[in-house]
């Protein structure tokens, strides 16, 4: 048994690092494997030492946070945790090297985040992943769904997203079904493309093989042997967020994705991607994946970007 001591300082400093109701704590004691006491302004941790060096860094990362921000949020600790747990795992290129249709591409992920997301999507049945624009969430997913398409280990894959505009009304659209709700889907027809050359994705479409839908109409629904993916999950309600979860039907597996930084929907409504962490984590065959900046591999300057809107406060302008 190895221990650390970390100085905390007064009563409110040790309730901003523990959490409300202790939840940073627990995310730190269950994600660590460690014993975590609080005694006279300090912060005592105990357990195996590799465990207890990470445990100490999270803390002293967290207080760091704190006094910056004046608080921390759960998906911060569990970004901490994340890059302080990647620092020292290798990505596993070989064991994640996801064969896709387009002749000769090869997909793999270039994280640490990245390749224990994908090894949550071989193992799990319901995989939630929250991150940041431009860290892979959306596009893993669907290369994993386009290589099970491939080794027939599932026969449908159904691409999902809200038709929620992201701030700004668009208007009446022009144009049938289709080319309405075409806007809302390119991100997902984006990565798809990539993945699978033009002819054989139209034949996908026109078999039924793979579906891009908006969310509204999975309703009623119930898919057997698919691959169901809700993209931009942070725009779904509650009432959509459990519809959708329980159209999952015999041998199929769902991925939601979101970031919860980017909510779209009205300043108070809950967003069903948060309300559903919540429910879920106690469920077996859930997992919870958590992406952050480091696992960023857009532009180089999308880094700099997100950090700067999470450390920046918002200015609000001044009526006249």
């Amino acid at each position: 048994m190895f221990e650390a001591t970390i100085s905390v300082g007064d009563s409110t400093a040790l309730l901003a690092l523990f959490g409300p109701r202790d939840q940073h704590l627990r995310q730190i004691r269950e994600g660590l494997g460690v014993q975590v006491f609080a005694r006279d302004g300090q912060i005592q941790v105990e357990g195996e030492e590799a465990a207890v060096e990470q445990a100490t860094h999270v803390f002293e990362e967290l207080k760091t946070l704190i006094a910056r921000k004046g608080v921390a949020s759960p998906e911060d600790v569990s970004g901490i945790l994340s890059r302080i747990r990647g620092v020292e795992q290798a990505v596993p290129e070989l064991s994640f090297l996801i064969d896709v249709f387009e002749p000769g591409r090869k997909i793999k992920p270039k994280t640490p985040g990245q390749a224990r997301y994908c090894e949550a999507l071989a193992k799990h049945d319901l995989v939630f992943c929250i991150g940041p624009a431009g860290t892979g969430k959306t596009y893993l997913a669907v290369a994993m769904a386009v290589t099970a398409l491939k080794q027939k280990r599932i026969r449908k894959i159904v691409l999902v997203r809200p038709a929620v505009e992201a701030g700004e009304s668009l208007g009446f659209l022009p144009g049938d079904l289709q080319a309405k709700i075409h806007p809302y889907q390119r991100p997902l027809l984006d990565a798809l493309r990539e993945m699978i050359d033009y002819e054989q994705f139209r034949r996908f479409q026109e078999q039924d093989v793979i579906e891009v839908i908006p969310l509204a109409y999975m309703r009623g629904r119930t898919l057997n042997e698919a691959f169901i993916i809700l993209d931009e999950a942070q725009n779904t309600t509650i009432a959509q967020m459990k519809m959708f979860l329980t159209r999952m039907g015999m041998g199929s597996k769902i991925v939601v994705s979101g970031d919860t930084t980017q909510v779209d929907l009205p300043p108070h409504q809950q967003n069903g991607l948060t309300d559903a962490l919540r429910r879920l984590h106690h469920i077996e065959g859930f997992c919870d994946i958590r992406l952050n900046e480091a696992d960023i591999v857009r532009h180089r300057l999308v880094q700099q970007i997100v950090r700067a809107y999470e450390d920046a406060p918002v200015v609000k302008a001044k009526k006249r």
